[in-house]
This record gives C-alpha cells, sequence and structure tokens, in this order.
C-alpha cells in the first residue's frame, strides 16, 4: 500500500501545489492590475504564469522525486529530464517577466512623450534589446542544459582549448551574418530608420513594419512585404520621410497650352487646397517652370504633415485642377496640330500669284 500511496501522494501533491500556488500568483496579479490601471506592468507579468507553474512543478518534482521510489531504475533519466524542463521553463519565465518590465516602460514613455519619430525610435530599440535578450537568455539555457551531461563537463576542457580555432572559423563562416547583427545594433541605437518611418528603397515606397537583427521588413503602399538586410542600410543609400520632422512639400506638374489662364489656375489652387483637409496650409505655389514647341510645363508646390497626407494632396489637386480645365478652360489643354503645313517659295508668295503647295505635295516636273 506504501508503494502505491507514496508516488501518489508525491507527484499528486506537487501538482496540487502548483496549481494552488499559481492560481493565487495570478489572481493577486490580476487584483494589482486592476487597482493600478496606470501601468499594464501586472498584465503583463500574468502572461508569464504557464512558465511560472512549469518551473514550480519541475522544482518540486525535482526535489521530492526520490521520495516517491517510483521507477528506481530510470531514476537518473527521469531526474535529467526534470532538470533539462526546469531550466527551460526557467529561461521562458526570465524571458517573460524581461519583455513585460521593457514593455511597460515603452508604455510610459509613449505616453509622456508626444514627438512620433522619438517614440518610433524608443520602440525600434526596446524592440532589439529584447529580441538581443532572448537570444543571451536562450543561449545560457542550452549552455546550462548541455552542462548537466556529465560527458559535456569531461569535454569542457578540451572545448575551452579549441575555442579560438573555432571562433575564427565560425567567424569566416558566419561573416554576412554577424555584419548583418552588428548592423541592426547600429541601426537600432543610431537612429538611422525605426520602426514605422516612411522609406524609399530601390524605387519602393512604403513603410518600414518590422526590425530584427538580420533583416527589415518594408510593407509597401500596396500591401507587399520587402524583407532586405539590415545591412543595406549601413551601406547604401536609401530615402528615409520620416527622418527629422514629417512634413513634406510635394509637386504636382501638368502639360497644358500656350494660352492657358496661369493666373486663374493659381487662384483655383488656393481653392482647392482650402477645401482639401489633408492640405497643412503651411505654403502653396503654381508657376510655369518649362516650355517646348505645343506646351508649358506648370508645377504646382503643396505641404502637408506627412507622407501620407502630402499623396492625397497631389492625387486631390492633380485630378481637380484637370477636371476645372476641361470645363472652364478647354482651350488650356495640350493639343496636337493636325492641320497640312504650309510651305511658302522664296519672297513669301510664288512669282505667277500661284496658291502655295501643301507639304504633303509632290512637285511635278516636265517640259515645256
Amino acid at each position: 500500500m506504501e508503494n502505491v500511496l507514496r508516488p501518489l501522494i508525491v507527484i499528486g501533491g506537487s501538482v496540487l501545489l502548483t496549481l494552488v500556488i499559481g492560481w493565487a500568483t495570478d489572481r493577486l496579479l490580476r487584483k494589482a492590475d486592476e487597482r493600478h490601471r496606470e501601468t499594464p506592468l501586472w498584465g503583463l507579468l500574468r502572461r508569464g504564469r504557464i512558465p511560472y507553474q512549469l518551473v514550480l512543478c519541475a522544482a518540486m518534482l525535482r526535489g521530492s522525486f526520490d521520495q516517491a521510489r517510483l521507477l528506481e531504475r530510470h531514476r537518473a533519466g527521469i531526474g535529467q529530464t526534470l532538470t533539462l524542463v526546469l531550466i527551460g521553463a526557467a529561461a521562458w519565465l526570465v524571458i517573460r517577466i524581461a519583455a513585460a518590465i521593457v514593455e511597460t516602460s515603452y508604455t510610459r514613455y509613449a505616453r509622456v512623450h508626444r514627438d512620433p519619430a522619438r517614440v518610433r525610435r524608443v520602440r525600434t530599440q526596446v524592440t532589439l534589446i529584447m529580441r538581443v535578450v532572448a537570444a543571451v537568455v536562450g543561449v545560457v539555457a542550452v549552455a546550462a542544459m548541455l552542462l548537466t551531461f556529465p560527458a559535456m563537463r569531461a569535454a569542457g576542457a578540451s572545448l575551452l582549448a579549441s575555442a579560438g580555432i573555432l571562433g575564427i572559423v565560425a567567424g569566416v563562416a558566419a561573416q554576412s551574418t554577424l555584419s548583418n547583427m552588428f548592423a541592426g545594433l547600429q541601426i537600432a541605437f543610431g537612429d538611422m530608420v525605426r520602426i514605422g518611418d516612411t522609406v524609399v528603397v530601390d524605387g519602393e515606397w512604403g513603410t518600414v513594419e518590422e526590425i530584427t537583427l538580420t533583416f527589415l521588413t518594408v510593407r509597401t503602399w500596396d500591401e507587399r512585404r520587402i524583407t532586405m538586410p539590415v545591412s543595406y542600410f549601413t551601406s547604401k543609400p536609401f530615402e528615409n520621410w520620416s527622418r527629422g520632422t514629417p512634413q513634406m512639400t510635394g509637386i504636382v506638374f501638368w502639360h497644358v497650352d500656350h494660352t492657358a489662364p496661369v493666373e486663374l489656375m493659381r487662384e483655383r489652387l488656393r481653392d482647392i487646397l482650402r477645401e482639401c483637409p489633408a492640405w497643412d496650409g503651411r505654403d502653396y505655389g503654381l508657376a510655369v517652370t518649362d516650355t517646348t514647341p505645343n506646351t508649358m510645363q506648370v508645377r504646382a508646390l503643396v505641404t502637408a504633415k506627412d507622407a501620407d497626407d502630402i499623396w492625397t494632396v497631389r492625387v486631390t489637386v492633380r485630378e481637380q485642377m484637370i477636371r476645372w480645365l476641361t470645363d472652364h478652360h478647354p482651350y488650356a489643354l495640350p493639343r496636337v496640330n493636325t492641320a497640312d503645313a504650309v510651305v511658302l517659295q522664296r519672297g513669301g508668295s510664288s512669282s505667277n500669284g500661284a496658291a502655295p503647295r501643301r507639304a504633303h505635295e509632290t512637285p511635278r516636273t516636265g517640259r515645256g
């Protein structure tokens, strides 16, 4: 009877005690979250209740398994497994706690500072810091797991002796990966590009959606994702429309006839912008910037508070100006002259008073 009750008491007691402690801790965190609405820390800590319970259960079972006297032939293997589970769960719990603390700090910073550029910079740094913390904790956890095996401890001296050679080989083999990792850290703390920035890369306009230690994802306006190594942004030029202030100046071009009413177009531009909510009211202008034998080029300058609004202003001005010219000044639209060209003789007219020939006519020749 003792052989049956002892394992049930040890294992069942460990599991039951784990559930009770986990429930009580979750209850306390929930009450703290309801009491302190100004900080999301307590609610974020509740995300770690699963690894927390795993740590408790593995620790209790590891400490009391010898007392259960169950599967004594496999005692070493079971103990080793419980140790590995304990180390893995502890690493998982540390990552969850670190994530809760970092995310809480970021939330408080975002509430205090209203500058979108600074908030995006801190968000980028926080994201990369969390990835580095997760990588470091994962490496330490794997190393701790390996060191629990006696064979790995015995081989530790030889591994340390060959660490220099292995490091050189790994550095050469992973040169591209290491360069991307250092480039990711440089981007995070050098404030070159941030999550949420509007960039133009290889002619593609989009928004930075994700930054990791090795790659960066840009979401284009048509919802495509462009994934690029972060080393690209430290070695090649690119446009960052969100760098500094997000305010932008846009340009709209028209090709119109030489008889187009430029002054009336300037007044119409002012009226269009006054009715456009995306225009920030800072500045506008319209001027003739170039001419050709058939048309003249008219350029409008408009302003907006960010890249999205400048796009809206440009397409609105372009569309409504063309519509206005079509309805009220159709003569100002570009025209192609399809009339026959007239070729005059020397002196401006023929000597016998004959009508001038058309350009497509072929001159006739003959006797007499």
